[in-house]
């Protein structure tokens, strides 16, 4: 016999809906609805928090890039960063900010980005929080790739990252084929992508040994992942890049936002799932070999940078935006502390991810744990 209402009082909240891998709650999705004129009624939602959120991330950046470009051995101001911008400057600050200072906070800024936006994807794809391509293995098949065009070919930064590009093709076409049938389950694909990046890791290993003594010293610098010594060609080619690739992304983020909510849901709200789990796989694989190629392998950055958006937005999609500005921002923030701080040693960017995103790793593991355990 079910109780009834009384006159005037509010009806009973529904529990929870669980629709899949997440649980999808009715009013978490909260902002306001604007309409866009001449659309034929498309509308955007607009969360302020998320706003406000991505607007001081940007902020933050901007002021990175700042001290980035004024400060160093040779001290600039900001007038004069802007004159040499401009063209108005043909001395040193001209050569300081437009070939040297200049490419590297770009390449960084751009680095930085597509490992966040390859790293919200797989997260959101996967369901878990440790579905990032370093964790998975793909990053390490990108440089698999990479090293191969290196030592054997001696290619040029185009065969580089077209090595890479394929490497971690491979890799993600390995891992699907380890977990044909089953699913994509979160949980078995960061195990099975464990497994194969440590295959991965000793065929890097193997490659260095069969290289001569300077291409080992510099694969192995390679490997470490710097932003040393990376100018326009680098900073170009990363460019393109993520010009190409990100702005899919974001087109299909509103589809991957219903993915979350589980195949079932998905598809009834019209979306073609297995279309689009391939394309944002492969926007998220070719974001990461990209990146590996620019820069060697970067740790940590595309799984701290969509967890630190998401928690900080609150929003109950995958963020793309603002898990690329943080991915930028603590990349060029690590590249800058990592030059001024230990100057006039020369600490690769990567060293300084790596320490900080294993202290995150961890913390994110308990964490993981404490609530399978709840």
């Amino acid at each position: 016999m079910s109780p009834v209402r009384q006159a005037g009082s509010a009806p009973a909240a529904k529990p929870p809906a669980a629709t899949g891998r997440f649980v999808y709650r009715p009013g978490v999705i909260t902002g306001t609805v604007l309409r866009i004129p001449g659309a034929r009624g498309a509308s955007v939602r607009v969360q302020g928090r998320a706003l406000a959120v991505t607007a001081a991330i940007l902020l933050a950046l901007l002021a990175v890039m700042v001290v980035s470009l004024t400060t160093g051995d040779y001290e600039l101001t900001v007038a004069e960063v802007l004159r040499a911008l401009t063209g108005g400057d043909s001395g040193g600050a001209d050569f300081v900010v437009n070939t040297l200072r200049l490419p590297r906070l770009l390449t960084a800024v751009a680095v930085g980005a597509a490992l966040a936006v390859s790293g919200a994807l797989l997260t959101s794809l996967t369901g878990n929080a440790l579905g990032s391509p370093d964790i998975i293995g793909f990053t390490n098949g990108s440089a698999v790739g990479a090293l191969t065009v290196i030592i054997v070919v001696h290619g040029s930064m185009a065969q580089i990252a077209f090595g890479a590009l394929i490497g971690g093709l491979a890799t993600a076409a390995a891992v699907h084929l380890l977990m044909l049938g089953r699913g994509l389950h979160g949980f078995r694909l960061v195990v099975i992508g464990i497994g194969v990046s440590a295959l991965l890791l000793a065929v890097n290993s193997y490659l260095i040994t069969r290289a001569t003594f300077q291409e080992a010293l510099e694969a192995q610098a390679w490997l470490i992942g710097s932003l040393g010594n990376r100018g326009w060609t680098h900073a170009n080619a990363i460019l393109i890049a993520a010009a190409v690739l990100l702005p899919p992304a974001f087109l299909l983020s509103r589809r991957l936002s219903m993915v979350e909510m589980g195949d079932l849901t998905a598809t009834a709200l019209g979306v073609n799932v297995t279309r689009t789990r391939a394309v944002l796989l492969l926007v998220s694989v070719a974001l990461a070999a990209f990146a590996t190629a620019v820069t060697g392998p970067i740790w940590f950055i595309a799984l701290a940078a969509p967890q630190l958006a998401r928690r900080l937005t609150r929003t109950a999609g995958p963020a793309l935006l603002p898990a690329a500005l943080m991915g930028a921002l603590l990349l060029a923030a690590s590249d800058v502390a990592a030059q001024r701080l230990f100057a006039p040693a020369l600490l690769p960017v990567g060293t300084a991810t790596g320490t900080i995103g294993g202290l995150y790793l961890i913390w994110l593991l308990i964490t993981e744990s404490r609530k399978s355990r709840a």
